[in-house]
């Protein structure tokens, strides 16, 4: 086999040591992916190996490099999405990305959308009025939705935030929790609360209750209800049934947007029970003004390790 060679030149040697990573830790994880050799001298990195192979990964690299330019630094989980983005032949422009502020949290952090999944799924959340994220855990799915929730609110696009789930026990069960129907379902909605306590901080937050403009309830609370100028989120949407589904979305009233997320790989529902979520993607795929995101393991910004756990079981059940 005929060896290629790529070369790529950084600016200076502190730009060396942020794309090396803590003892060529993101340098080792490129060679974990790819069987090539790289081989650093002063601020030159060479490249060698099989040509498509040293292709990606001087393509990775140079994205790295933009990373360090944008953020001034890169970490390892970034190394990995930018890897696996490249494996999905994502056209990555990571300052096209990282440009845009979704809203910025109550201590002053920027929040933004870190891969090229969660920018489409902002995008289409802003111009859409019913949006679905599907996807596994770790991606982003609920936090990005009421971090938009909060920026409508700021910005009076909507008078209401309104977060809501199904109370579906997994594993455990609901009557042995304590205290009254409240403290049994909070457990449910904890996400919810952590999300809007980061984002809107937790004094702002509970005044905001008090004048009812901000609801997190359980979904049943949702029926019979007309909800007018709302950001409405459901979230853990694959255990509702087909019935609670189509109650939720029909409760959409004038100005209001809705999302839903969800990841149909983990259903609570009893055997008998179909999930919601699974049979409205085919039921309102070809309906107007609606938007189906549908994430995937490069999109994952957790620990590597979500990851490979996520790749793991995905490989067990195709069996």
């Amino acid at each position: 086999m005929e060896l290629f060679e790529e070369s790529i030149i950084l600016s200076g040697e502190d730009d060396l040591i942020r794309l090396l990573g803590i003892h060529d830790k993101n340098i080792k994880i490129i060679k974990s992916y790819f069987d090539v050799n790289i081989l650093v001298r002063n601020e030159e990195i060479k490249v060698t190996g099989e040509k498509s192979k040293v292709e990606s990964v001087s393509k990775i690299l140079k994205d790295m490099i933009n990373v360090i330019d944008t953020e001034g630094e890169i970490s390892d989980q970034k190394v990995v999405y930018l890897i696996e983005a490249n494996k999905t032949n994502y056209n990555i422009d990571y300052n096209e990305i990282l440009k845009d502020v979704i809203v910025t949290s109550a201590s002053g952090r920027v929040i933004k959308a870190k891969t090229v999944g969660q920018k489409r799924y902002i995008d289409m959340i802003n111009n859409k009025d019913i949006t679905f994220g599907i996807g596994p855990a770790g991606t982003g799915k609920t936090y990005l939705a009421v971090a938009a929730a909060v920026n409508a609110f700021r910005k009076k696009e909507v008078e209401r935030i309104i977060l809501t789930r199904p109370a579906v026990e997994a594993g455990e069960k609901l009557g042995f929790l304590p205290g009254d129907l409240q403290d049994k379902v909070d457990p449910y909605l904890r996400p919810l609360y952590d999300a809007l306590f980061d984002i809107m901080g937790i004094e702002n937050f509970m005044k905001n209750v008090e004048k009812q403009l901000i609801e997190v309830a359980p979904l049943a609370y949702m029926r019979g209800r007309t909800l007018d100028s709302s950001f409405i989120i459901l979230d853990e949407a694959q255990n509702t049934t087909n019935e609670q589904m189509k109650m939720f979305l029909t409760r959409l009233g004038y100005g209001s947007k809705a999302v839903i997320t969800g990841d149909i790989t983990q259903i609570d529902l009893p055997g008998d029970k179909k999930s919601g979520l699974k049979s409205v993607i085919n039921i309102l795929k070809d309906v107007e003004d609606i938007g189906f995101m549908f994430f995937h393991t490069s999109d994952v910004v957790r620990h590597k390790l979500v990851q490979d756990i996520i790749k793991a079981y995905e490989r067990f059940e195709a069996k």
